[in-house]
Order: C-alpha cells, then sequence, then structure tokens
C-alpha cells in the first residue's frame, strides 16, 4: 500500500482530503459539480456535503478531495469507502472547464485510489461508478450536455484511459422514475476480466440503503441479481 499523507502537492497542484464541514473548498466544489455535469440534480447537492462530512460511519465513510492551485480549486471528487464490503463507490468526479485537458482528472482518480486505500488499511477490492450511455441519451438530454461543454462519450473515453470497464449487466438506478440509462463501470489496478457478483450486490446495496431504505434497496439488488445470472460478472471495455 502506497503511503501518503491526506495530502500532497505536484508542481504547484495540491490534491488534499476535505475534512472540516465549513471548508470553503466545498462549496467551490459544489460550483465545479453544478458547472460541469449536464443533471446537477442527479447528484449529491453541495448543500449536503458539509452533511455528510460530518456523518460517516465506520461502514460508510465520505470522502470529498480537491485539487487546488494557488487556492483555486480546479476540480475535486466525492467517493465513499464502504469498509465492511471492502469497496468504494464515487458519485461525482469533475473538473473545472478552464483546467480541463491538464491530466488533473487523472491525479484525483489516483489520489482518490490512495485515499481509500489508506482509510481501509490495505488494497480495496474495486471502486465502482455510473455514468451515462450516450447511445441511451435522447436528443434533448445531448444538447444539455453540450450546453456545460460535456461530451458523456469523451467522459467514458476518459474512463476507459483511467482503467475503468464496464460491468456487462443491464444497470437501472432505483430512483423514482427508475434511471436506465446509466452503466456501471469498475475500476481496479489489476484490471480484472471478470468480478464476483455478489461484490457488486454488497457494493450497490450498502451504497442504496441510505437513500432508498432496507427493503427497496435489498429489493433492487435481487433485481440486480437476476439481470447478472450467474457468480460472476464480466467486464468490457466502456
Amino acid at each position: 500500500m502506497l503511503e501518503r499523507s491526506s495530502a500532497y502537492s505536484e508542481a504547484m497542484l495540491t490534491l488534499r482530503s476535505i475534512t472540516n464541514p465549513h471548508d470553503p473548498a466545498l462549496e467551490r466544489l459544489g460550483r465545479i459539480q453544478n458547472a460541469v455535469y449536464a443533471e446537477p440534480d442527479m447528484l449529491i447537492p453541495a448543500s449536503m456535503f458539509g452533511i455528510l462530512l460530518e456523518w460517516s460511519v465506520p461502514e460508510r465513510q465520505n470522502f470529498f478531495i480537491v485539487a487546488e492551485k494557488e487556492g483555486d480549486v480546479l476540480g475535486g471528487a466525492v467517493f465513499h469507502l464502504f469498509a465492511e464490503v471492502g469497496s468504494g463507490f464515487s458519485s461525482f468526479l469533475g473538473v473545472a472547464r478552464a483546467a480541463q485537458g491538464q491530466g488533473v482528472s487523472s491525479k484525483l482518480h489516483h489520489f482518490r485510489w490512495q485515499t481509500l486505500e489508506n482509510a481501509l488499511g490495505r488494497e480495496p477490492k474495486g471502486l465502482f461508478i455510473d455514468v451515462v450511455n450516450p447511445a441511451r441519451l435522447s436528443a434533448h438530454e445531448l444538447e444539455a450536455e453540450e450546453k456545460v461543454g460535456s461530451s458523456p462519450l469523451r467522459r467514458r473515453q476518459i474512463f476507459n484511459h483511467l482503467g475503468f470497464k464496464q460491468l456487462d449487466v443491464a444497470y437501472v438506478q432505483p430512483s423514482s422514475p427508475p434511471v436506465t440509462n446509466m452503466d456501471l463501470l469498475f475500476y481496479h489496478p489489476s484490471r480484472p476480466s471478470s468480478i464476483p457478483t455478489q461484490l457488486v450486490l454488497d457494493t450497490m446495496t450498502t451504497y442504496w440503503q441510505p437513500w432508498l431504505g432496507e427493503k427497496k434497496a435489498a429489493r433492487a439488488a435481487a433485481e440486480l441479481r437476476a439481470r447478472a445470472g450467474g457468480d460472476t460478472v464480466d467486464l468490457v471495455e466502456p
């Protein structure tokens, strides 16, 4: 395991974990989230960042990291560690439009993994994210992406470059109504070709429970198990 402190600098770019719920960088991260994501209402609102930071419990730790240069927040990530499962889920990683194309996303991605690793005390089993599939977006949704200067296809290419693979199973985000235009992606440095279905179910159940409740989360996990149809899930290029 690579041991690092909660912050390090590289060529004047500082990456750090936010631990103070009143840190002004949380608000700046929220502004970036709203500016670069076509549907910010689908994400954790910035008004909840400080609450989530204080609410972290042993079975679900919430993390916020930022990349800063001369006090300016260039990007950041919001993610969660499920210690009992040994995995994580990332709700958001984004970079301000003016700072894109400078490798900030890659640095945030690796710092996110190191943060999970240090918090868990061992290498995590993996990190999950969900991302929109451009082939399943409507013309209106694609236009909304363009308005914020975002490309869902380019985003998936970036995730592929970072080492993420797509789970070869239909993914339904159990919102109301259910969201079916997204795919579930997985990252581990070893880049496996498949992962245990149980790891997927345990991770997603833990992620869903706080906002769905235990019964609905269990139902969504059972439906996901049925779609998986076996003990392992293949991983494919996103």
